[in-house]
């Protein structure tokens, strides 16, 4: 048992004498919480990217749902003060129409063709 405890202490001696920095504690402490922080922690490197990512992509989705209320909200204000509104409103989202009047439905083909 000491054989090897004396073989691990000059490797360990050959080492800091190939390294003389790691004689130093501090910075060798110093070392150690670095990749402790940066890898091994809860809230290490990788995980913080992920997070600023996710971050980005939520404020995007934000932006986007914000611009969807304001555009609904000018909708609802157009729809609620003006009868002809509500009425080309009915007639274009849900095809409504009068008692007496047909719909006739137009498909431009070139669209068609272009979307497939």
């Amino acid at each position: 048992m000491s054989v090897s405890y004396f073989c691990l202490m000059s490797l360990l001696r050959n080492f800091t004498n190939r390294y003389p920095l790691l004689k130093n504690r501090y910075l060798l402490t110093f070392g150690i919480f670095l990749v402790w922080v940066m890898f091994f922690d809860s809230n290490n490197m990788i995980r913080q990217f992920e997070d600023r990512n996710e971050l980005f992509k939520l404020k995007k989705e934000k932006r986007y749902y914000q611009k969807e209320i304001l555009s609904t909200q000018e909708d609802l204000t157009a729809l609620l003060t003006s009868n002809s509104h509500l009425e080309q409103y009915a007639r274009e989202k849900y095809q409504m129409k009068k008692d007496n009047e047909e719909v006739w439905l137009i498909i431009d083909s070139t669209a068609v063709k272009s979307d497939k």
